[in-house]
């Protein structure tokens, strides 16, 4: 109402301001920017990063199909690694397998040696919510120069060893669609520790527009990436139930367990280290005939479920990526069920 009121309803206001500072705040990044949804943000963090026509980006294969899209959208070519089973996130090992046996070193850079492309950023998620061991990834790339951009996309209020999601590599990327924990309708966001990373972003994402009172003089190619105040707006108020609804999702998953268990079915908890946001709640079931089964009974009988993503290597325009050997992800792709995740509890 005060948006409405204000006028200000689209691409300016004081709520994206005020929402940009909160998350900030929470999460503990220095900076954050807002966006109008999360593959808009991590296609600015990876081009802010320097990946250019032609480089390579490092990402999991187990992934929502918008992570392999931002990738393209700078001319780019994703490199798909597996998976852990630990985590369902980016496996540090296949990363570090990957890079040893195909990277090579030149001018300061990681260049892949089969397909003689830069290797500029390695993109790994935190799957349904689930914190990947971010800490190690870092680690690995850093031995390579290569820049970690986190998609916490599904990851809001998840923390690693007491650090929240996003916060840990060059940038992060949240999103706030309407089946996230908390939502602005549609939007995202940009976490950064850097402060001229943090204004270029900003700058970039509101069409390149130098600051005057009345004239309309951009400076570089821009995008249209801004985050409606009334969206923002939206996104304050639903901050104020965040943790209303982390605890509502992890007694939800609780009686999951619980449940489960009883049934002999692996229902996936947090991993070791982690406070996971539960953000959307899997079963791994003993093989594809018994996933599909379960599938079927669940819709048939009005309860939604669904398997996970199709695997990123399989879908017509990635079929062609360069990828590692992915036994994890297979298995997982085979198995897992998502089964009703929201914040309704009775």
């Amino acid at each position: 109402l005060d948006t409405i009121r204000s006028t200000f309803v689209s691409s300016v206001g004081e709520y994206v301001n005020e929402f940009e500072r909160k998350i900030a705040k929470y999460t503990g990044a220095k900076f954050a920017v807002a966006t109008v949804n999360g593959t808009s943000a991590l296609h600015t963090a990876l081009l802010l990063s320097g990946v250019k026509e032609g480089d390579e980006v490092i990402t999991q294969l187990l992934t929502f199909v918008a992570t392999c899209n931002a990738i393209k959208y700078c001319g780019a070519e994703p490199v798909f690694v597996d998976i852990s089973l630990k985590t369902l996130g980016m496996s540090p090992e296949s990363l570090k397998e990957f890079l040893d046996k195909n990277a090579e070193e030149r001018n300061g850079y990681a260049y892949n040696k089969i397909t003689g492309r830069r290797i500029k950023a390695c993109v790994p998620m935190h799957t349904f919510g689930h914190p990947v061991e971010i800490d190690k990834i870092i680690e690995i790339c850093s031995e390579y120069n290569i820049d970690v951009i986190e998609d916490a996309a599904e990851s809001l209020g998840s923390f690693y060893k007491n650090k929240h999601t996003g916060t840990f590599g060059k940038f992060g990327v949240l999103s706030f669609n309407g089946n996230k924990i908390i939502t602005t309708g549609g939007g995202g966001m940009i976490l950064t520790n850097d402060e001229e990373l943090a204004k270029k972003a900003k700058h970039i994402t509101t069409t390149a527009k130098v600051p005057h009172p009345y004239e309309y003089f951009h400076d570089e190619i821009g995008y249209n990436y801004r985050m409606p105040n009334i969206n923002a707006a939206l996104g304050v108020a639903q901050l104020e139930q965040l943790e209303n609804f982390l605890k509502i999702k992890r007694k939800i998953a609780q009686e999951y367990k619980i449940f489960f268990d009883k049934k002999g079915i692996n229902f996936f908890t947090e991993p070791e280290n982690s406070y996971s946001n539960y953000w959307l709640n899997a079963v791994i079931l003993d093989n594809k005939k018994q996933r599909d089964e379960f599938l079927e009974i669940t819709n048939k009988n009005g309860i939604q479920t669904r398997p996970v993503w199709t695997l990123m290597y399989k879908l017509p325009m990635y079929k062609n990526c360069f990828k590692t050997d992915t036994p994890n992800a297979e298995y997982i792709e085979e198995r897992v069920v998502n089964i009703p995740s929201g914040v309704i509890y009775e």
